[in-house]
């Protein structure tokens, strides 16, 4: 069993935001499945469950500020004993320009606090993280208002064709394996 989280700042003003680019991840994701969300308190946040290849595959989006993640993710993953090495963790990247995902095992956080949160909250660090370009604003003043307002019309669209090849990984992944979908990701053109 596997988990995507999509990371989300719950915030009407937040929506559609570069930092918000996780959850768009993941609403996706349910979407190609034909799948919606429930809230649930419990988790706080949204789940959802998909089926790849008959495996089963929850998706959840935290309902909390992206700095707290990891008090979604903590009760759900205890809840549905799910193992920590079968989570996979997708956000914005400022060190991958708008066009670009990749993914990584393990973390270097890179300045992002949920992942720093989540990493700290289930102690592990060593899951898989989708990384979604989103570019960066050139200077790291400019960062946090950067990633809390929305991309411009161009950026949006090379955003958005991110997601598609990366939702075609994700189904290799759980089909297949990481290195296989590294390989398609990193090498789409």
């Amino acid at each position: 069993m596997k988990l995507i989280v999509g990371l989300n700042n719950n915030n009407l003003k937040y929506k559609n935001t570069r930092h918000n680019i996780g959850s768009c991840f993941v609403k996706k994701l349910a979407k190609t499945y034909k799948k919606k969300f429930k809230i649930k308190k419990m988790f706080l946040g949204k789940i959802s469950k998909i089926k790849i290849n008959k495996k089963n595959t929850y998706l959840l989006i935290p309902n909390t500020y992206i700095n707290l993640s990891g008090n979604s993710v903590l009760p759900f993953i205890k809840y549905y004993k799910i193992k920590k090495k079968n989570i996979i963790i997708v956000h914005d990247e400022l060190d991958l320009t708008p066009g670009i995902a990749k993914f990584k095992k393990g973390i270097n956080y890179c300045g992002h606090n949920g992942i720093k949160h989540i990493a700290q909250t289930i102690k592990y660090n060593k899951f898989y993280r989708l990384r979604i370009g989103i570019g960066h604003p050139g200077k790291n003043n400019d960062i946090n208002k950067f990633v809390l307002n929305k991309p411009e019309k161009k950026e949006k669209k090379l955003i958005n064709n991110a997601i598609k090849k990366a939702i075609k990984s994700i189904k290799i992944l759980i089909k297949k394996n990481i290195i296989i979908a590294m390989n398609e990701l990193h090498n789409y053109k």
